[in-house]
C-alpha cells in the first residue's frame, strides 16, 4: 500500500511558476513509476508527465513538453513537478500516482493515487 500527498498548488499570474511535491509513503517508493495528471472542470483527467523508478526516463504530454519538467528524489521517497510558464488552461486538480517501475501514460498502471492539490492560472 501506498500513500501519497500531493503540495504546492496554489494561485498563480499566467506566466508564473509553482512547484508541486508528492510525498510517499512506501520504503519501496523506489521502486515504483510516478506520474502526474490532472483534471480540469468539466473535463476527463488527463496525463501530465511520468518518470522512471529510477528517474533515467521520463515522459510528457505535449501540451506541457518545454514547460512542466517532473523529477524524483528516492531519498526523500519525494516526486516533483516543475511548472513554468502558466497559462490559464493550466488550471486543474494535479494528482501524483505510483505504479508499475517501468514508466507509463495510461492511467490504468497507477494503481495508488493521491488526493490532489488545485493549481489556478489567472490570466
Amino acid at each position: 500500500q501506498v500513500q501519497l500527498v500531493e503540495s504546492g498548488g496554489g494561485l498563480v499570474q499566467a506566466g508564473g511558476s509553482l512547484r508541486l511535491s508528492c510525498a510517499a509513503s512506501a520504503r519501496t517508493f523506489s521502486s515504483y513509476a510516478m506520474g502526474w495528471f490532472r483534471q480540469a472542470p468539466g473535463k476527463e483527467r488527463e496525463f501530465v508527465a511520468a518518470i522512471s523508478w529510477s528517474g533515467g526516463s521520463t515522459v510528457s504530454a505535449d501540451s506541457v513538453k518545454g514547460r512542466f519538467t517532473i523529477s524524483r528524489d528516492n531519498a526523500k521517497n519525494t516526486v516533483y513537478l516543475q511548472m513554468n510558464s502558466l497559462k490559464p488552461e493550466d488550471t486543474a486538480v494535479y494528482y501524483c500516482a505510483a505504479g508499475s517501475p517501468s514508466i507509463a501514460t495510461m492511467q490504468s498502471r497507477y494503481p495508488y493515487w493521491g488526493q490532489g492539490t488545485q493549481v489556478t492560472v489567472s490570466s
